[in-house]
């Protein structure tokens, strides 16, 4: 959630949260918080009256003192009454109120994206590539129409060497992290509502997630929402910071709303593994981490020699709880086209604040809120689907990079 108190004192924050969604409310929301606080103001006046009237009415009680402590209890219940009300659309709003995109952010929707970077050139055939799902037929690497008897379109079951291969990525990556200094962490896949709130996936975006409704429990849609709460409600010391972790899980999403059919094959499917980074730092870090994050994401598909761009998100662009993303866009041969496998957010205080996960500067200190940033590293579908379409060979064969040659023999 983003600090009201600073966005009631500056008006270009506000201008700023309407850079990110010009159709957000929030002079409702300002204006709902302003009725809040003005409303408990009244409730503790009423009450302090109310407690007044009691002890007077000890020595005796007279009609006056009758007469007013039922006004001051009606009066009560009406402001109390109202401030239920008032209080729930006010929390309903401000859980769907995006975080403030940075200055530094380019104006505008994804047209605005800004390539910042770039890694390695567009591979070059002396054949026409095809795509991965054509490469497919002959490999035999993936079976959709298998996916879909046993459980559902959107899904696939990997076979042979793919599996070889999804395991191989997966230990690459979190060989990686760790030489980066994250530290290795196996969640629960399974979630509760409160994970997903802190995380900002709740209320917002509840139609994208996997419920077991018999058990209150949610598939996790990234691990992004298991690592942000390993330490929510806690108040950690200056020492402990940074805070850095990489976990490998399935992720599920519903893709609400569809998509095209361009992304067709491994592109979006609604089960998919992913190695994730997150990171816990002070707020005077957070720009310097995000940095160090995306270099760390980049490594590996630097060891995979992949062409890729870094493409610095325009605010509307950016996720609902980043202020600022790096998107890597990694080129695909048999798409003609970029497509992210990472995208590296720092959501400043954000969850921290929605979570309450603080830090306290030295001991004699009060707690302050931490920032939280996360990254792909990496999303192994969409990679699967760039090594096929990269080291593919005229006869259709793969010849993977020699980076994963030690992980992918047995």
């Amino acid at each position: 959630m983003i600090d009201l108190v600073a966005v009631r004192n500056d008006q270009q924050m506000v201008q700023r949260l309407k850079l990110k969604d010009p159709d957000f409310p929030i002079d409702r929301l300002l204006a709902l918080d302003e009725k809040r606080r003005a409303l408990t103001t009244m409730i503790e006046q009423f009450r302090a009256r109310k407690n007044e009237l009691a002890k007077s009415a000890q020595s005796g009680i007279t009609d006056e003192i009758r007469q007013e402590s039922l006004s001051v209890s009606e009066h009560l219940k009406k402001y109390e009454q109202e401030f239920e009300s008032v209080s729930s659309e006010f929390k309903e709003l401000y859980l769907r109120c995006p975080n403030i995109p940075q200055e530094s952010l380019p104006v505008g929707g994804k047209e605005a994206n800004q390539a910042v970077n770039f890694f390695g050139k567009k591979p070059v055939f002396d054949f026409e590539p095809i795509n991965h799902i054509d490469l497919n037929k002959k490999l035999g690497w993936f079976d959709f129409e298998a996916a879909a008897r046993m459980t559902g379109a959107g899904f696939v079951v990997y076979r042979g060497t793919a599996v070889k291969l999804i395991y191989a990525l997966t230990k690459l990556m979190l060989k990686n992290n760790q030489e980066h200094g994250f530290e290795l962490v196996l969640p629960p896949y399974l979630v509760n509502y409160k994970s997903l709130e802190t995380a900002s996936n709740f209320p917002r975006f509840e139609g994208d997630v996997y419920a077991l409704q018999d058990d209150d429990l949610y598939l996790t849609p990234t691990a992004e929402v298991n690592l942000t709460n390993m330490y929510r409600d806690m108040i950690l010391s200056a020492e402990q910071l940074p805070i850095r972790m990489t976990a490998w899980t399935s992720c599920f999403r519903r893709e609400a709303g569809g998509y095209g059919a361009q992304e067709r094959g491994l592109i979006r499917i609604h089960e998919f593994e992913k190695v994730e980074l997150y990171s816990i730092v002070k707020p005077d870090d957070s720009d310097q981490e995000l940095e160090r994050m995306r270099q760390c994401a980049e490594a590996i598909l630097q060891q995979l020699g992949l062409h890729y761009r870094v493409s610095l998100l325009a605010t509307q662009d950016c996720s609902f709880p980043s202020a600022k993303t790096y998107d890597l866009e990694v080129w695909m041969p048999g798409q003609n086209a970029y497509y992210e496998v990472s995208s590296c957010s720092n959501c400043t205080d954000f969850q921290a604040r929605r979570g309450s996960i603080r830090f306290r500067p030295s001991a004699n200190e009060k707690p302050e809120l931490v920032h939280t940033l996360n990254a792909s590293s990496l999303a192994l579908p969409r990679l699967i689907v760039a090594l096929m379409e990269t080291y593919q060979q005229q006869d259709g064969t793969i010849v993977l990079p020699a980076s994963l040659a030690l992980y992918m023999d047995w």
